[in-house]
């Protein structure tokens, strides 16, 4: 056999983490999308020409059209000799100013985005009043009628806890509510800031559009439109119609995915 017919074996290949953050407002969600331009396809299109390879990111979960993160995990598999730091510099050089890698490093054995983490941290952001600041337009629900954030505060006690959450979930006979509507909310905190207030949720896990049903539920409560004890009986209802409207996705931002690290 003459040297140059003999075989070349592949590069070894290896799991990378990823830590990134984007501005959601210009993208149909996390998820690829047949007729939109998601944050999934833009990064995996970028890591394909820069590593001249056929790179497949997988995400931490889905976010919405229009929905914001602070710190979405995701991973990739690819050659062991990629230079991370460099890749970090180009991938940012690459990519929109919305989507920003934050940090890239060679993943633990066996991890998985998805299927490793343990839990997740959202915070949803609303203003209160007539006027809006023009820079928290594309990242909190303003509401300009009255709200009783005490009322509010009070039914959003009944969500933590483990629950059946069918009435707070889209599509709720189908993908993960369809499988398994049970989740743990661990706090759902409501926390006054400048001009209005943000609802801090952190579960073991949400189903579609679960956390924006239930902002706009307790909206409704606040403002009187339904007693604070019809929650309780949402909740046992599983039946998505009887609940409230849904929030706005700009609102919503995914803060922290959580996994066993977090809890050492």
């Amino acid at each position: 056999m003459k040297q140059s017919d003999k075989i070349t074996e592949p590069p070894p290949r290896r799991r990378y983490k990823m830590r990134l953050a984007y501005d959601g407002a210009d993208f149909c969600g996390w998820q690829f999308q047949p007729n939109g331009v998601s944050i999934q396809m833009t990064l995996q299109e970028a890591l394909n020409v820069l590593l001249q390879d056929d790179v497949r990111v997988r995400g931490a979960g889905r976010t919405d059209t229009g929905v914001h993160a602070l710190e979405q995990v995701a991973h990739f598999t690819a050659s062991t000799d990629i230079d991370i730091s460099k890749l970090l510099r180009s991938l940012n050089g690459v990519l929109p100013r919305t989507i920003r890698v934050l940090e890239i490093s060679v993943a633990e054995e066996g991890f998985h985005a998805q299927y490793s983490a343990i839990g997740k941290i959202y915070h949803y952001h609303i203003t209160f009043g007539l006027t809006q600041s023009p820079f928290h337009r594309w990242t909190r629900w303003h509401v300009k009628y009255k709200v009783d954030v005490e009322r509010l505060r009070q039914a959003a006690e009944y969500f933590v806890g483990t629950h059946d959450f069918s009435s707070f979930a889209n599509q709720q006979n189908s993908g993960s509510a369809g499988r398994n509507p049970v989740r743990t909310i661990r706090r759902l905190d409501v926390v006054e800031e400048d001009g209005g207030l943000r609802l801090e949720f952190e579960g073991n896990g949400f189903l579609y559009k679960m956390v924006r049903n239930i902002v706009g539920t307790l909206l409704e409560v606040a403002t009187r439109k339904r007693p604070i004890d019809d929650i309780a009986r949402l909740l046992e209802a599983k039946n998505r119609r009887l609940a409230g409207q849904v929030a706005p996705a700009h609102g919503l931002t995914l803060v922290k995915v959580l996994y066993d690290e977090d809890e050492k």
